[in-house]
């Protein structure tokens, strides 16, 4: 699509950090320069102000990736592309529909209301709960880590959802600093809430969290 677009060598795209690198990599195939936004930490996705402050008079694209069943608030993102007249692309997850996707909803909002310790998702109406990603309070990731070993120590399958944002990988290295991104990576953990699960297993989940609150400091 950004080669469709004419975008290539001379150009900048603002992309997202947090994530993985697909975006990243597909805009230097075009020959273009990646530059990196910070994101809203509600929702894991690009801040419109953000994009707003790296647009150069090189910059030719933005593209957009909805995390975790988070939705960007593209109706800010889409005015800052007018007012500097810059193509704006998303990239999406398979929601899924029906009845899963009704399920995931029930499961996390019976997580959200049980977990303690852990700052839970803020959900929404669009909200699909791909990922059902916390955050784990403290001083980085020597608690988010310590958390997620002691949970799958209790057999509750978890994952960081990012590791190391891209613009810290050696490939993609920015000299920029990108609080919000930064601290995601730091703090995010996604526990299961596929349709799937049983009642039982989600109050696994909850046990098994909530008995560590003595290894977090207080969730604000």
């Amino acid at each position: 699509m950004l080669r469709a677009a004419g975008v290539g060598a001379g150009d900048e795209v603002v992309v997202p950090a947090y994530g993985n690198t697909e975006v990243t990599e597909a805009v230097t195939l075009t020959g273009a320069v990646p530059v990196f936004a910070d994101i809203e930490p509600t929702t894991y996705c690009l801040d419109p102000d953000a994009v707003a402050a790296a647009v150069t008079p090189r910059t030719a694209a933005v593209v957009v990736v909805h995390r975790f069943g988070n939705q960007a608030d593209m109706r800010r993102l889409r005015d800052v592309g007018q007012r500097h007249g810059l193509l704006v692309l998303e990239q999406g997850e398979a929601a899924g529909s029906g009845d899963g996707l009704s399920r995931r909803r029930q499961h996390a909002a019976y997580l959200s209301g049980r977990l303690n310790g852990v700052v839970t998702p803020d959900g929404g109406a669009g909200h699909s709960y791909e990922q059902y990603v916390v955050r784990v309070p403290g001083n980085g990731r020597p608690d988010r880590d310590a958390f997620a070993r002691a949970v799958r120590a209790k057999g509750v399958d978890c994952h960081v959802p990012v590791k190391t944002p891209v613009h810290r990988m050696p490939r993609f290295w920015r000299d920029v600093r990108l609080p919000e991104t930064e601290r995601a990576a730091d703090e995010t953990l996604a526990l299961p809430v596929e349709a799937s699960m049983t009642r039982r297993e989600l109050q696994r989940v909850v046990s098994a969290c909530n008995a560590l609150g003595g290894l977090l400091q207080p969730a604000f």
